[in-house]
């Protein structure tokens, strides 16, 4: 048993490390270090991850490490702004947006070179052990997102809900 598997947590204590563990997940990302993402931030077992608006379900580390390989392939230069977070024990819940540049197919839109900005929402999901995610479950608009990749719309920076954050 690791000290983490054998301690006990209150329920703020686990809240505290469970936004810990997602700033740093997110701060990575921030730093295109999408090799330390998995190895630093998520459990070992039981690891998935959900995209919703493509219906896709990645379960273990080499289909979430597929992912990940993906989304810095469309997004090299990907940012991700929080501008509300909430958190129950076993999961924070993040709204934000996400920016960047299109530099690889996504779903079926070869790379435009546009840039886009999108809503999102995501879970962050743990287990026993606060300080390591075992999945992380994104909600944003697919249609908005590819009409700007298709240049069809311009990328949106402004939204209604990050006034006042």
């Amino acid at each position: 048993m690791t000290v983490t598997e054998s301690r006990t947590w209150t329920d703020q204590e686990r809240i505290e490390l469970q936004r810990a563990c997602v700033k740093e997940h997110l701060a990575l990302e921030n730093a295109h270090q999408k090799d330390r993402v998995l190895a630093e931030t998520f459990a070992t077992e039981g690891v998935f991850y959900d995209v919703v608006p493509g219906h896709a379900h990645m379960e273990g580390l080499e289909q979430v490490q597929d992912f990940y390989d993906a989304l810095f392939a469309t997004f090299p230069d990907i940012h991700i702004e929080i501008t509300h977070q909430y958190d129950v024990v076993g999961c924070c819940i993040l709204e934000g947006k996400v920016t960047g540049t299109h530099s690889a197919e996504f779903a079926g839109v070869p790379a435009s070179g546009n840039f886009a900005s999108f809503p999102f929402a995501a879970m962050y999901i743990f287990g026993d052990d606060p300080n390591k995610l075992i999945a992380e479950r994104a909600y944003w608009d697919n249609d908005l997102l590819i009409r700007q990749f298709k240049g069809e719309t311009a990328a949106v920076t402004d939204y209604p809900w990050d006034q006042g954050k």
